[in-house]
């Protein structure tokens, strides 16, 4: 496979990271090596679904929702102790996970960014101070609707979820200026 083939091949916002925001990015932060720049990790998305303790079958339902969203199918996750006065037990399944990376994180990210988030109601930016010290981006959606791939007809339950963006930047003035040049949609100042 020549480069050309190469090229076609990957993602549309991969391709933009290389040529645009690559060598902006060296210049702006002052590196000797374009490895040094940061760049996406992986995308972790978390649901929640505590209904699920009542009704197992809607997290079936949640599941195969998350799936179309992300173009992955996620992993159950179970609860780590008992808690009584939810009639939960450890063990019960509480929700599910996905984590992309590669082609399918940046396919991903080029729709949250472009499609989903602006359909957000009231939308006027994600909050920046949503860093966890450590250059990585957290920040949640109350239902999975803004979403084309999801037709509003057939959604048998709500569900928000909880986006996780990691970085290779060293601290979180560093990934501000990497997904602010990425096209990440912050308030403005």
């Amino acid at each position: 496979m020549n480069q050309e083939e190469k090229s076609k091949n990957e993602p549309r916002l991969f391709r933009e990271y290389k040529e645009k925001v690559l060598p902006k990015l060296v210049k702006k932060l002052g590196y000797k090596n374009i490895h040094e720049a940061p760049r996406l990790e992986k995308i972790v998305v978390n649901v929640g679904f505590g209904e699920a303790i009542g009704n197992p079958k809607l997290l079936d339902v949640v599941m195969d929702d998350l799936a179309i969203i992300t173009g992955q199918r996620p992993t159950k996750r179970r609860a780590k102790r008992s808690v009584s006065n939810f009639k939960l037990r450890t063990g019960m399944p509480v929700g599910c996970k996905v984590t992309l990376r590669a082609k399918r994180m940046y396919e991903f990210y080029d729709r949250l960014v472009n499609t989903a988030i602006p359909r957000i109601r009231d939308f006027r930016g994600l909050s920046r101070d949503s860093f966890d010290g450590r250059g990585n981006y957290n920040f949640g959606v109350t239902e999975q609707a803004i979403f084309p791939e999801i037709d509003y007809d057939k959604i048998k339950t709500v569900f928000g979820m909880d986006f996780a963006i990691v970085t290779t930047a060293k601290n979180d003035e560093e990934a501000r200026i990497f997904l602010t040049e990425f096209g990440f949609p912050f308030k403005r100042e």
